[in-house]
């Protein structure tokens, strides 16, 4: 069974922003990063496609912490 709220491929919250009824308006964090097509691609097929990955899995832990250390213009 899929859950839209876990990474697919660790099972852990994947913090996706459009799968939380609460946070669906906004942004997903996502939307902010550069996910490299090879870590899409090295998910099992099956598994493709039906939850986002955690930004662990993503490999996107530093561009997100680049982020939040930006000052805001």
């Amino acid at each position: 069974m899929n859950n839209p709220t876990l990474c697919p491929a660790c099972g852990a919250s994947n913090q996706c922003g459009l799968a939380d009824p609460r946070s669906a308006t906004q942004p997903c964090w996502c939307f902010g990063v550069s996910i490299d097509p090879a870590v899409l691609d090295a998910l099992p097929i099956e598994l493709r496609d039906k939850a986002c990955l955690c930004p662990r899995c993503a490999s996107v832990d530093e561009q997100l912490q680049a982020a939040k250390n930006r000052p805001n213009l």
